[in-house]
This record gives C-alpha cells, sequence and structure tokens, in this order.
C-alpha cells in the first residue's frame, strides 16, 4: 500500500484581482514611469523637475503621472502654484528593489 501524501495547497487567487495587477504592473512597464517611481520613492517632485530628470517634455511627464495616478501609486498636493507628487502605494518600493537589484546593480 503506498503511503498517502497530503495534497498541495494552492495559493489564493482572484481572477479580478489578477486583472487588477497585470493592469497597474502594465502600466508600471515603462523606462520613464519607471525612474519617475524611483525618484518619487526618495522624496518628492512636481511635474517640471520629474520631466527635467526623465528628459521628457513636461505633457508627457503629466501624462504618465496620471496613470499611474490611476492606478493609486501617487498622491498630489498643491503648494501655492506647484503640485508635488509622492508615492502614495508603499509596496512601490519591493518593486523597484526588484527592478533595481536586477536590472541596475549587476
Amino acid at each position: 500500500m503506498a503511503p498517502k501524501t497530503k495534497p498541495i495547497a494552492k495559493p489564493a487567487g482572484d481572477p479580478a484581482a489578477f486583472a487588477q495587477a497585470a493592469e497597474c504592473l502594465k502600466t508600471l512597464a515603462h523606462p520613464v514611469r519607471l525612474r519617475i517611481v524611483q525618484l518619487l520613492l526618495h522624496g518628492r517632485y512636481t511635474v517640471g523637475e520629474l520631466a527635467e530628470d526623465c528628459g521628457v517634455p513636461d505633457n508627457v511627464a503629466s501624462e504618465h503621472l496620471r496613470l499611474m495616478q490611476r492606478c493609486g501609486f501617487f498622491t498630489s498636493e498643491r503648494e501655492g502654484r506647484r503640485v508635488y507628487y509622492q508615492v502614495a502605494e508603499p509596496h512601490l518600493k519591493n518593486i523597484m528593489d526588484c527592478v533595481e537589484s536586477r536590472f541596475l546593480n549587476e
């Protein structure tokens, strides 16, 4: 008689949650957006500051920020005439740590 083996427990997985995760990961999958995340993990910046660092026009940086805000990655705060962006999703640090260790620290 063969010994009984325990069934392997499957991890929980909701298809709708995976679909949402995939959409947000697709949003991150752009070099300028990854750089924006990296910068914002180290401080808060205006659109102009982010655009200059990334080498893109302000309107392009603004569109990237808008897409990532839709996923809940960032918040914005107005101070006078300036709008500062900062990270709202703490898990972005884990994702960026993975990206940096795999692709930037070789």
